[in-house]
């Protein structure tokens, strides 16, 4: 994989956000905004990813949102969808990128889109693999794979068995060999130093309804066996969106960029370079 150079951003509220950035400095830049769940971080959601950005050209940016990741992990707030925007968004102001693409899974497609809404000058072209954050927060609470993420994440019981059955969730089946020890190893060295909060206290809102202010080129790309943001949802963008495409994969789960890698790979650099 192409070497990662770490940066740590202090931001004015106090919190650091780390950034891992690799690629061509003088390239079009892309960001890679991960989802939630313990351990998660920029690196370890887009490992199968990044080297082929870097071959085609781009200056790719991964970010650990706030609690996750080496960035700060505060205790005692309320993890809103602002909250991880915002500083997203201050440290790639930190970073030196002033416009990006933006690609992300889950609730990092939440924060694409906000990130989007907020500030329409600096997205280029989004690619979103199972966004959250399009339905209200109480309707997720229904999908069976919600239900399964139900663990000792943030007790003294927490362990490495239980670390990769809550990665296996986020996959197909026919996935499950993409779970590998080093995988399952690193996520649980992160999610040994995450608070409760950062799960308990998560808030997001519905954008479902604003998404027709997004004028920007949109890619979705959704897995039809997605037991935590169901597929169904690609249909809103389909109705509300100006520019959007959506694709669907059959036995697929939650992580498109992981299942479908080399797919994703090529279908995500030709729609950003056909942007260019």
């Amino acid at each position: 994989m192409a070497q990662l150079v770490s940066t740590t951003h202090r931001l004015p509220s106090g919190h650091e956000i780390h950034v891992q950035e690799t690629g061509d400095p003088a390239g079009p830049v892309v960001v890679f905004l991960h989802g939630s769940g313990p351990g998660a971080s920029g690196a370890s959601n887009f490992r199968m990813n990044i080297d082929a950005f870097v071959a085609a050209g781009y200056r790719v940016i991964l970010p650990d949102l706030i609690g996750y990741g080496a960035s700060s992990k505060p205790e005692g707030i309320d993890y809103t969808l602002q909250l991880f925007t915002d500083t997203v968004y201050e440290a790639l102001l930190a970073q030196g990128v002033t416009q990006a693409d933006l690609v992300g899974n889950s609730l990092g497609g939440g924060i694409a889109l906000q990130m989007t809404l907020d500030h329409p000058e600096f997205a280029r072209n989004l690619v979103l693999m199972a966004p959250g954050c399009v339905a209200p927060r109480e309707s997720y609470f229904t999908m069976p794979g919600i239900a399964k993420m139900v663990s000792n994440f943030g007790g003294p019981d927490f362990n490495l068995a239980e670390q990769k059955r809550l990665i296996g969730n986020l996959l197909h089946p026919d996935a499950a060999h993409f779970i590998t020890d080093e995988l399952v190893a690193e996520r649980f060295a992160v999610a040994r130093t995450q608070p409760k909060d950062v799960l308990m206290r998560m808030r997001t809102p519905d954008l479902g309804p604003r998404l027709g202010e997004i004028a920007h080129p949109i890619m979705v790309l959704w897995g039809l066996n997605d037991e935590f943001c169901p597929e169904a949802h690609g249909r809103l963008f389909l109705d509300h969106c100006r520019d959007v495409r959506v694709m669907t994969f059959a036995r697929t789960g939650h992580w498109v960029q992981v299942e479908r890698a080399a797919e994703f790979n090529a279908y995500a650099i030709d729609f950003l370079d056909a942007r260019r």
